[in-house]
């Protein structure tokens, strides 16, 4: 991967009194992946560009205001986002891991269509982190007159540089960006399509409201990794899939899905608060699937609340076929979470009970659920 770094400004900031020494600028990292907020129009054909990060400050001359030492890196070949695989989760995750003690902070730059799998997939793959990692993007071009991506942006860089009283970051986690909100990343999925506020947060209560300041919520303390050793796993195995139950599915299909060669972690989409159809041959295939192996888990299709396998029969059912409950995971955490324990080399029987229990905030604790 060839990335081009350029320094974009080292603002004035404000000046210590007379006789003491002016406090350092935070340093920030931005790395731009690709997506919708680093296009500009093309004057000629009309068509959506990325532009030149050399030249942002033409586009948004407001960075100069903020007291930050910034610097970028660009891929230098951007995606869409919809192109986004594990490989390059491990690209950022490697230009983090490079420049981390360098800097007080990073803002990634992505496309929305998967942005919430990628922040998911980080906060697994950046194990022990204890500085913000802030994932933002837009609706429109940064170009554009009407764009959100301006305040996205602004927002983005002020909240990874933000300091508590004692000198600590304000955010030690990977986390989303986007409109009037600051989410944890493995809560956040995209729930609109053509709305400024793309991204919502369900099961967990936002980071931080962005209002006329940014309103950081006390009740949710960061989470605390600052004493361990930041390292990086890299491992991801995409060999998992989803299954989404409807009315109707049939025996066959459900039967040839859980035959799927190499196939070693199934997130099961179910309805309401984990039921499924109680046919004798679906807890069957479930329970086959199990004994074969195969790391199954349980989530909602539902927005809202949680997998509660034992308030309804056919829940419990399910989860007496050996399939683990998500709780309250998103289908994104879900995912990137099978692909990550799987990717470190764990067993099957090891990644059932991993998935039972939180790894960095992306699910509640079960005796925290009401039932």
């Amino acid at each position: 991967m060839t990335q081009k770094k350029t320094r974009l400004c080292r603002t004035t900031g404000l000046r210590g009194v007379k006789g003491k020494t002016e406090k350092p600028h935070p340093r920030i990292l931005m790395i731009y992946t690709g997506g919708t907020i680093g296009m500009i129009e093309n004057p000629d054909t009309g068509s959506l560009e990325p532009f030149d990060f050399e030249h942002l400050l033409e586009n948004v001359p407001k960075l100069k205001l903020l007291d930050l030492d910034i610097e970028s890196v660009e891929f230098e070949h951007p995606i869409d986002s919809s192109s986004m695989n594990p490989e390059h989760w491990k690209q950022i995750a490697r230009v983090i891991e490079e420049n981390y003690v360098k800097y007080d902070g990073f803002v990634v730059l992505h496309g929305t269509d998967t942005m919430a799998y990628t922040a998911s997939a980080l906060s697994f793959m950046l194990e022990n982190l204890a500085k913000p990692v802030i994932i933002t993007g837009s609706q429109l071009p940064i170009g554009d007159v009407r764009t959100d991506g301006e305040e996205n942006l602004i927002t983005a860089l002020q909240i990874a540089g933000a300091k508590d009283a004692q000198g600590h970051p304000r955010v030690r986690e990977v986390a989303i960006v986007f409109e009037d909100f600051l989410l944890r990343g493995n809560r956040s999925t995209k729930h609109s399509s053509d709305n400024f506020a793309a991204f919502s947060s369900n099961n967990f209560p936002p980071l931080a409201e962005i209002g006329l300041g940014i309103h950081y919520n006390k009740s949710e303390a960061p989470l605390d990794n600052s004493k361990s050793k930041f390292k990086v796993q890299y491992g991801m195995d995409t060999n998992v899939m989803y299954i989404d139950l409807f009315p109707g599915i049939q025996e066959g299909v459900v039967r040839h899905l859980f035959s799927t060669p190499g196939i070693k972690g199934i997130v099961m989409k179910t309805f309401g608060a984990g039921n499924g159809p109680n046919d004798p041959w679906f807890i069957q295939t479930l329970h086959e699937a199990v004994e074969r192996g195969i790391v199954v888990v349980n989530i909602s299709q539902c927005m809202n609340g949680s997998v509660m396998p034992e308030l309804y029969s056919a829940g419990r059912e399910i989860s007496r076929s050996g399939v683990v409950s998500g709780r309250d995971m998103t289908s994104e955490a879900a995912i990137t979470k099978l692909m990550h324990l799987f990717g470190c080399g764990y067993t099957a029987e090891e990644v059932a009970e991993m998935m039972k229990s939180s790894i960095c905030g992306e699910m509640t604790a079960e005796d925290s659920l009401s039932y």
